[in-house]
């Protein structure tokens, strides 16, 4: 008779086993979402930078460089800047999908980037000619008898969602085929230079797939958009504490892809960040609320944790805290706080993840507007602060400092009343049961010597499956930085 307990039901044993496969594959997904993701930093910069009150020149205070250090001459240059940035924004389907190809493939080459490539040029030549009916050579949209005729520059309506399930089908593909071995006359197509040629193929059926149903499955997605943008501070509350929830998971950057590059549409811009740096005066909302808790909250609650630790250990938790906080406050990369407590004090993270969704409620209902293009940390708010569609900075900021107080205050609080075990707290180690062990233990028992503690949640994966932080319990030294997490 077997050991094994079973259930009456012999599909139930399985299901913790499909669903630990289905989060490792959702997993995989959000983390090959960071590749095309890092690129935006520079596409932010330069598109800002490139802007009349940036480098060019807008006349009226505060104006451009070229106005206030009378350098006329970059009035011509910013365009060019800009338009480096803006190219950027504007393939980043194809972007996508090359980095989601070469993030979720297994043992990635260059091969898997050209294939994802092929992939995307077909699907998207395919998909445009479906939704638009062939008119000849059109060089800007045009309605004849209205009709709008076939516009190759017209930005595909599939956008980012596109690019990534290229992406995803490329990387599949890849790993299946990139070793196949064909008949000798057909030698030369094998291994790795058949995959581009089968990607190809495959993206022209997933194009005729899309481009029959996109109409449909675009205007549910292009409705639940409009929901989450129209809702105002209910949606973006909801956001905030999805996104928090779904952090340790590593999942929470599926759901950034659909508010930052789907939701909303402004003079063919899609999504909270490309619509905000392309001028948008209702963008920004969905993002500003961040900023109180990454810049502000989290530093504090750093602090909460070092001032929290017991006396002999604070200095070693001090250093670690608040290089975190700097890099917080700085970057608007809050990993190495958030997994400090996050599996060691789950509570704390509780409180964390309603104070998000309380932030980006409030300030949304405020009206305040702030984007990013990295990060909701300092570097950003400087380059955006006084951008021509960003508002309410006053308020943003009075809710930082309030969000300062409040998470030190009540992450101290819990932490010393409830004597949880973050950083710096971890049980004993040199009490005199701990510290001498019975005549009868093995030589090589260690008792409770072990770092136990938070060290333990270093073993976490993190939301980009670096690894998670290398707690305190040992040398705290092992702290890694995922990319960020809004």
């Amino acid at each position: 008779m077997s050991s094994e307990s079973t259930t009456a039901d012999g599909g139930l044993p399985a299901a913790p086993k499909t669903s630990s496969k289905t989060l490792a594959v959702l997993q995989r997904v959000g983390r090959s979402l960071m590749m095309p993701i890092a690129v935006l930093p520079a596409a932010a910069l330069l598109l800002r930078f490139g802007q009349d009150d940036m480098l060019g020149s807008n006349g009226p205070e505060p104006g451009g460089l070229a106005d206030v250090a009378g350098m006329g001459w970059m009035a011509n240059v910013a365009p060019i800047v800009g338009a480096s940035g803006e190219a950027l924004f504007e393939a980043l389907p194809l972007l996508f999908a090359v980095g989601v190809a070469i993030g979720f493939a297994r043992r990635a080459d260059g091969s898997t980037a050209l294939a994802a490539v092929v992939g995307y040029l077909v699907f998207d030549r395919v998909t445009t000619r479906i939704f638009f009916d062939q008119g000849g050579e059109v060089g800007s949209a045009v309605t004849v008898e209205g009709t709008e005729l076939v516009n190759w520059g017209a930005k595909n309506p599939t956008d980012v969602l596109g690019g990534i399930m290229i992406g995803l089908v490329t990387a599949l593909l890849w790993q299946r085929y990139h070793r196949i071995k064909l008949p000798t006359w057909l030698g030369f197509f094998g291994g790795r230079r058949f995959v581009p040629i089968l990607t190809a193929v495959v993206a022209l059926g997933l194009a005729v797939v899309f481009g029959f149903l996109w109409p449909t499955v675009g205007g549910w997605i292009d409705g639940l958009g409009a929901w989450v943008v129209g809702s105002g501070a209910a949606g973006a509350g909801v956001y905030g504490v999805v996104n928090r929830l779904l952090l340790p998971f590593g999942l929470h950057h599926i759901v950034n892809s659909f508010v930052w590059f789907v939701a909303g549409d402004f003079q063919g811009a899609s999504g909270e960040i490309d619509r905000y740096f392309a001028g948008d005066p209702t963008a920004g909302g969905f993002l500003a609320g961040f900023f109180p808790v990454l810049m502000f909250g989290l530093p504090a609650a750093a602090l909460a944790i070092w001032r929290a630790a017991h006396p002999t250990r604070r200095a070693a938790v001090g250093g670690i805290m608040i290089s975190g906080a700097l890099t917080a406050f700085v970057t608007g990369i809050t990993e190495p706080i958030e997994y400090a407590f996050l599996f060691v004090a789950p509570l704390l993270y509780g409180v964390h993840v309603v104070l998000t969704g309380i932030s980006m409620a409030v300030l949304n209902a405020l009206d305040v507007q702030l984007g990013f293009g990295f990060s909701a940390g300092g570097i950003d708010m400087l380059l955006n602060a006084f951008k021509s569609n960003t508002q309410g900075m006053p308020i943003l900021l009075g809710m930082g400092a309030l969000y300062f107080v409040l998470y030190y205050l009540v992450f101290y609080f819990l932490i010393t009343k409830l004597n949880l075990p973050t950083p710096g707290r971890e049980p004993a180690e040199d009490s005199p049961a701990a510290a001498a062990p019975s005549s009868g233990a093995a030589p090589d028992e260690k008792g409770s010597h072990d770092s136990g503690g938070s060290g333990d949640s270093g073993d976490s994966g993190g939301s980009g499956g670096s690894g998670g932080s290398g707690g305190s319990g040992g040398s705290g030294s092992g702290w890694s930085v995922d990319p960020p997490a809004p």
